[in-house]
């Protein structure tokens, strides 16, 4: 009587197990293709933010160039 407990958590172990291989995957796989990790609460003034970071970038390049 005392390992019905067992019946339980052992699926809801493999459930959560599960879940946090799902996450890792995402993160790893996010990560992989971007470059880096992904940005969390990102929302329109980091957009503008980033877009203007990345303009600024290529003007200094472009110029630098020259």
């Amino acid at each position: 009587m005392a390992w019905i407990w067992l019946e339980a958590a052992l699926p809801l172990g493999i459930i959560a197990g599960m879940l946090c291989v799902m996450g890792n995957a995402q993160y790893y796989i996010h990560k992989a293709y971007h470059g880096r990790p992904k940005h969390i609460g990102n929302d329109m003034w980091d957009v503008a933010m980033e877009r203007r970071d990345k303009r600024l970038l290529e003007n200094f390049s472009a110029s630098s160039s020259n």
